[in-house]
């Protein structure tokens, strides 16, 4: 099954806000933000500073990424494959592709990923990705 990538647009937020609730849930991530509020959230994002690419599979949304240009490297805030078409290469594939025709220009890609997300930080070092930086926290609560 041929997989399509394409620039997103605002008509897409409802749709990636979706795939971003999934994300939450998958990455194991404390964001309380309901499917409205991240719609919302999405749609602000994509009108400003953020732009996306999707990811699609006979006109179904199978996955995304959200990112944003600075002076120096591309900020990859979210990346997306739905559960059921993970493993089967689209990730990568999807990489190729926004290097081969979105971040033509850019030398450096930097994203975060959440400590407890083993899967991903699995993925992210099988495709070339190094440590650079972890940022810690305390809860303030608890102590």
């Amino acid at each position: 099954m041929e997989t399509v990538f394409r620039a997103a647009t605002v008509d897409d937020a409802t749709q990636i806000a979706v795939l971003n609730r999934d994300l939450i849930r998958d990455e194991g991530h404390r964001n309380p933000m309901n499917l409205l509020e991240l719609s919302d959230r999405m749609m602000g994002w994509l009108q400003r500073d953020y732009e996306a690419v999707v990811f699609c599979q006979e006109n179904e949304l199978i996955g995304y990424a959200l990112f944003r240009r600075e002076p120096d490297h591309v900020y990859l805030r979210q990346f997306y494959v739905t559960s059921q078409n993970r493993r089967k290469g689209i990730g990568r594939q999807a990489l190729r592709w926004m290097r081969d025709n979105v971040w033509v220009n850019t030398s450096r890609l930097r994203l975060d990923v959440l400590v407890g997300n083993t899967d991903g930080l699995a993925f992210w070092r099988a495709v070339g990705f190094t440590d650079y930086c972890l940022t810690m926290e305390a809860d303030l609560t608890c102590q």
